[in-house]
């Protein structure tokens, strides 16, 4: 169980879908009087709707009822062993020998490293060494100094800091919150696949959609600082532009993106993919070490906040069918031809 209820991380953790979490609290929603795994594949209630709570009981003496599609107490022998292992690493300095994680929850090695990728879709190791990369972002969001943060979060020494961190973003706890204390930038241009919102942070983009504009940019970021257009902007706007008029250009803007360890691991791929090709969800849940995550693959490829420049559209079905695309499919035939896909 989780220490005490910190709600941006449970928050969090419930918009991500995120497995690891589940029987390490319940989430409740008032109006409708069930509580909920964090992973409940659900329509996702409204925040001011929410409350959390360390397990069902403390759910149900409130009055609120399980969940029949999530069936929070249904928590299996399985997830207590990872959820176990995850307390283990959370409290490990270094990263705790696989072995010995095994030999604590009864499985042999092998089982056991199967058993806690598909459950959270990472490795133990990868696990460990994402929250260690987490802890340092939070430390440094927090006002910490970089060498502090970086001692802080467990590292040896700085440079096992820099090899693993490819970059910081905006932390999940500032996205929970709206973007409190965050300034973003922001602009709507016209491209050949219609209006394009984007907007900026200080350390890059944070949000590139279609069709949406100032009202659907405050509603996801409604404690931020918005303002449109600005000194220095417009270049970062351009460069933008140029990066999704030419998909198939190499191009290096900023990105100012944060999610679930297994969510970036899927963006990393994603941005892998070659211009004028296509990868099925396995092909991706394959190519970050779960296999059997392809449902999980299709929620971490949806959550993508950046379209194009983390190009989500170049995921098909396996059958070669488009399948579904947040922009409409219009848009991610018009990206796929731009780019001889």
């Amino acid at each position: 169980m989780i220490a005490a209820i910190d709600e941006d991380l449970c928050w969090t953790a419930v918009l991500a879908r995120d497995r690891a979490f589940d029987g390490r609290f319940v989430m409740g929603v008032l109006t409708t009087g069930i509580y909920c795994r964090p992973s409940c594949s659900a329509r996702h209630p409204r925040r001011e709707n929410v409350t959390f709570f360390a397990n069902g009981a403390a759910a149900r003496e409130t009055g609120l009822r399980a969940c029949k599609r999530c069936l929070p107490d249904d928590v299996s022998r399985d997830e207590k062993a990872v959820l176990a292992a995850i307390e283990t690493i959370k409290a490990s300095e270094e990263v705790p020998v696989l072995a010995g994680l095994a030999s604590d929850a009864g499985y042999s090695v092998s089982h056991f490293q199967r058993l806690f990728t598909r459950l959270t879709g990472l490795s133990p190791a990868a696990y460990s060494r994402a929250l260690r990369l987490e802890r340092a972002a939070e430390a440094l969001s927090a006002g910490e100094t970089v060498t502090g943060a970086i001692y802080e979060a467990g590292y040896s020494a700085p440079s096992r800091f820099y090899e693993a961190s490819e970059r910081l973003g905006m932390a999940p706890s500032v996205w929970a919150n709206g973007g409190k204390g965050v300034t973003i930038r922001w602009a709507v241009v016209d491209t050949y696949l219609g209006p394009m919102l984007v907007a900026a942070t200080d350390k890059g983009v944070c949000r590139l959609s279609f069709n949406e504009g100032a009202d659907d940019l405050a509603a996801r970021f409604p404690a931020a600082e918005l303002i449109e257009g600005g000194e220095g902007f417009s270049a970062l706007l351009s460069e933008v532009v140029r990066a999704v008029e030419a998909p198939d250009q190499p191009h290096s803007v900023p990105l100012d993106v944060r999610g679930t360890a297994f969510q970036e691991a899927v963006w990393r791929e994603l941005r892998r993919i070659p211009a004028g090709e296509t990868r099925s969800y396995s092909d991706i849940a394959a190519a970050v070490g779960a296999p059997k995550a392809v449902r999980a693959c299709g929620s971490a490829n949806g959550a993508n906040n950046v379209a194009v420049l983390i190009p989500c559209h170049r995921v098909v079905r396996s059958d070669g069918s488009l399948g579904g695309y947040a922009y409409g499919l219009d848009i991610k035939r018009k990206l796929l031809a731009r780019e001889g896909g």
